[in-house]
């Protein structure tokens, strides 16, 4: 049974887009707090604030890397993440060189991928990798999701949120065919009931990205 603090326990209360301020960041760590999500997910120029304001609680900092359209060259990515972990951010979402990937550069995107890892594993922080699943065919969905477990990173994750399109089942069901037996599977975009939440923690996700994270948990049908 999924209840609302088994499901809140999964989500990554985010808080990216680029006109929010600091009352609004203090906002989403309350929120995090009061329902006990998983992290806290805010932009890199945030993370101290909000470790600060996460300090004495079970919620984690967290922010991206190369966020939205993972094009930053790797040794940018790399200083990111670097300097993330340094402000106290706990779990990293890294967005995956689409461009590169759309262009058949397999080996660029793993080595992409494998830089940000290795820092984070340093630091005991795990990394998400976002694929931005709507500019994917299911056949590069299931080839992303491989090229990112053979970077070593412990999550992928579908869509930033800022692209043309949500998570969906489909592309969820593909990425637990392809590497759920040894990556977490991370549902982001879209999720905005707590019927859709619910939806795909029971196929197989083991974490969800949430803007309307208060909604989501005050729609519980179990306390």
């Amino acid at each position: 049974m999924w209840t609302k603090a088994k499901v809140a326990k999964t989500i990554d209360h985010s808080a990216l887009k680029p006109y929010l301020g600091d009352d609004d960041i203090l906002e989403a760590c309350r929120i995090g707090k009061e329902y006990g999500t998983a992290t806290v997910c805010v932009r890199p120029s945030d993370v101290a604030f909000a470790a600060r304001e996460l300090e004495g609680s079970d919620v984690k900092a967290a922010t991206t890397v190369g966020f939205p359209h993972g094009a930053n060259r790797t040794e940018v990515k790399v200083l990111e993440a670097r300097l993330a972990i340094e402000d106290g951010a706990r779990e990293l979402d890294m967005v995956m060189n689409i461009g590169r990937f759309l262009s058949g550069d397999y080996d660029y995107v793993k080595n992409d991928i494998e830089a940000v890892v290795e820092v984070a594993h340093a630091n005991g922080v795990p990394l998400k990798v976002i694929f931005e699943i709507c500019y994917l065919t299911p056949e590069q969905i299931d080839k992303a999701s491989r090229t990112a477990r053979d970077a070593g990173a412990d999550f992928v994750k579908t869509s930033t949120g800022f692209g043309e399109g949500p998570a969906t089942p489909e592309a969820v069901d593909i990425m637990i065919k392809a590497v759920g037996d040894v990556m977490g599977i991370k549902a982001a975009g879209g999720v905005r009931t707590w019927e859709t939440a619910v939806g795909f923690l029971e196929q197989g996700c083991t974490r969800l990205g949430a803007v309307q994270t208060k909604k989501i948990l005050d729609e519980a049908t179990e306390p």
